[in-house]
């Protein structure tokens, strides 16, 4: 019997965030509840158990670790913060997942990752709220289209026709579309508030075999 969403998000809510994140990385931990809906959706969509499930711009692992829980073949989180990756690491030890996962130190938009057999991508790419750092979530798509068969990502709400539209340019097609909350610690020197609620929409995407 599949674990509830609840039970994912309470196993995840150990994963330690960033020690020092980097405001032009958009370095923001991703919620366990958040997490754990999104691998929970792929789950009951038989997209993970029995797959390899790569997740991109993996930060301290939290997409990785929810996705290993679930019964894939393997788990690749990729990730181009080298300290990230050591807390990830660590973070595994805390979830304590006896999955294969293989932890990469490459940047997400062009990661040396090309899994043979059924591919799975879970991953929370940078918004491209940074200037500079514009439709940063359209590259993570790209190397996306390049791995795997099936995707989801998060993304800033307003999103759908982007992301639609790129899929359908890349022979892919959005399966599922749905609302979620990000719920944001802020961490940055620009932030006015402590927290900040931030309205996303998560997509799943078939891309060509």
């Amino acid at each position: 019997m599949t674990a509830t969403k609840a039970d994912l998000a309470g196993q995840l809510a150990v994963v330690a965030g960033f020690e020092n994140p980097q405001a032009a990385l958009e370095q923001y931990p991703t919620p366990p509840e958040l997490a754990a809906h999104v691998v929970h959706i792929a789950d009951l969509n038989d997209d993970i158990e029995g797959r390899t499930v790569v997740d991109l711009g993996a930060g301290t692992g939290m997409f990785t670790l929810g996705a290993a829980l679930r019964g894939p073949s393997r788990a690749i989180g990729v990730e181009i913060d080298r300290d990230a990756l050591l807390i990830a690491r660590e973070n595994r030890r805390r979830v304590g997942t006896r999955t294969e996962i293989h932890w990469v130190h490459a940047d997400a938009t062009d990661a040396p990752v090309r899994p043979s057999g059924p591919t799975t991508v879970v991953m929370n790419p940078p918004f491209g709220a940074q200037n500079g750092n514009e439709h940063a979530d359209r590259a993570f798509l790209s190397t996306a289209v390049d791995i795997a068969d099936i995707s989801y990502s998060v993304h800033n709400a307003g999103s759908r026709a982007f992301v639609e539209s790129f899929a359908a340019d890349n022979a892919g097609e959005v399966t599922h579309a749905f609302a979620a909350e990000f719920d944001l610690d802020n961490q940055f020197d620009h932030h006015a508030t402590d927290r900040t609620e931030i309205d996303t929409e998560v997509f799943r995407i078939e891309w060509p075999s």
